[in-house]
């Protein structure tokens, strides 16, 4: 059942695509201020996406002392930088059609995929590394196994009964059955959706931050992923901590005390911004 790229990559064309002020956000992480107002109207043109982004922007993870009721106040309170990642979190969630793939929970992954943000989130503050940058970062690390459920769900759900008859990890799973992985299927759709090179490099190292040129931001990303697996906050039955690197551990440089406080930090953070995202 092995996988082609050519399949690959038809599959990713035939999802929806991402709203256009979306795709802009997520292009150049490097975009100045320019109108806020005029980000804002844009946004607001899409009801859905507005009401998700504005859940996100008053959940407690963010710390708002005020509700804003409008995505100029969001921005006028959190900035520019944290609502431009809040934004596209709320439209990748909408992105993908739900239920396709026997054995594969939507629900799961996003709580997953936000804890392991609200946990790179922290990790970066506490490095003083761009913590939105982060968030984002540890949403959308895993998205190549949403994009494999849902373009191709019958090789991936062979992949998960794989998984379950080998106790082995997802990876290892996916390679053997498909011939790719889920960051192969990662960095196909950061390509498509024109994701900037710092995201794109971030999914496409997160598994191996030992790598030359990997950054900074795919360690932060590879830690938080681990910690998530370690915490299991998920509930997954087949739940398998990835390996971890030594040396990407090391370089956050942080004390057993402060690795016990970002533990509880997630785990008080993602289950609201979990029950956004994934609603």
């Amino acid at each position: 059942m092995k996988l082609a790229p050519e399949q690959l990559v038809q599959g990713i064309r035939d999802l929806p695509s991402l709203p256009a002020v979306v795709m802009d956000l997520l292009g150049d992480l490097d975009m100045e201020q320019a109108d806020i107002s005029v980000l804002a109207k844009k946004v607001s043109l899409d009801p859905a996406l507005t009401a998700k982004t504005l859940r996100l922007a008053n959940s407690p993870a963010f710390g708002l002392q005020v509700k804003v009721a409008t995505i100029q106040q969001a921005i006028a309170f959190l900035g520019f930088q944290t609502m431009r990642n809040l934004i596209a979190a709320a439209a990748v969630t909408v992105c993908f059609p739900t239920g396709r793939c026997p054995g594969f929970s939507d629900r799961m992954f996003w709580r997953h995929a936000s804890a392991s943000a609200a946990c790179a989130r922290a990790l970066a503050r506490r490095i003083r590394f761009n913590q939105d940058i982060a968030f984002t970062a540890g949403l959308l690390h895993d998205i190549g196994r949403l994009v494999l459920a849902t373009t191709q769900p019958e090789a991936y759900g062979a992949v998960l009964a794989w998984r379950r008859a080998h106790d082995c990890t997802l990876l290892d799973a996916e390679r053997a059955v498909l011939g790719m992985d889920h960051v192969d299927a990662g960095v196909a759709l950061a390509a498509h959706w024109q994701f900037s090179e710092t995201i794109r490099q971030a999914i496409a190292r997160h598994h191996a931050p030992d790598m030359p040129a990997s950054g900074m931001l795919a360690a932060i990303v590879h830690v938080a992923d681990a910690i998530v697996h370690a915490l299991d906050l998920v509930g997954d039955a087949d739940e398998v901590v990835p390996p971890l690197s030594g040396s990407a551990w090391d370089a956050m440089k942080l004390n057993e005390e402060a690795y016990l406080h970002l533990f509880q930090e997630t785990e008080q953070q993602f289950e609201e911004m979990s029950a956004i995202l994934a609603a």
